[in-house]
């Protein structure tokens, strides 16, 4: 019997990363963890400044989120992380090996448009210049899937479930 997959919703700033994540956790019956919950506070506060992280900021939250996903292995969740780069992922799955990736895209304007208009979140606009210049796509060697973020969040959740359900699975 196959194991379920531990999955990183990933993409830049904005594209529902907080909103997807939880739903898809849901439709695949798996626990569900905020990527943002593991940054320290000083990550928090230097974002909210409208400063971006350097990787130096980003190794302990990264190795936080991997400690997250080797635990879930075998057991199946889903955690929210931005992973713009291709060595962000490679650190996450130096934690948890089997992590798969559901990178969420879409058009610039959409997702200036959504973070715009949502409330209570520490990421400034001016930020996501700064996430699309950092943003490395999956190389084709990374196990994972592309969701464009164009529609409902219940049409988005159901497409990468749909995407999901086409992985190998993974007995790590």
């Amino acid at each position: 019997m196959s194991t379920p997959h531990v999955v990183v919703v990933m993409g830049v700033a904005g594209t529902g990363k907080t909103t997807i994540g939880p739903l898809l956790a849901a439709r695949l019956g798996v626990p569900y963890a905020e990527g943002d919950d593991f940054h320290p506070q000083a990550n928090i506060a230097k974002m909210s400044a409208g400063t971006p992280l350097d990787d130096d900021d980003r190794w302990p939250w990264l190795d936080a989120i991997g400690a997250w996903a080797h635990e879930r292995a075998g057991l199946g969740g889903v955690v929210s992380c931005s992973a713009l780069k291709r060595s962000y992922r490679d650190r996450l799955r130096a934690e948890a090996p089997g992590v798969v990736f559901v990178h969420l895209t879409g058009d610039r304007a959409l997702i200036e448009d959504r973070m715009t208009h949502r409330q209570g979140h520490f990421m400034p606009t001016a930020l996501l210049d700064s996430q699309f210049a950092t943003l490395q796509s999956l190389g084709a060697d990374e196990a994972g899937v592309a969701v464009d973020v164009a529609g409902s969040p219940e049409e988005i959740t159901e497409r990468a479930a749909k995407a999901l359900d086409e992985l190998p699975r993974s007995d790590s």
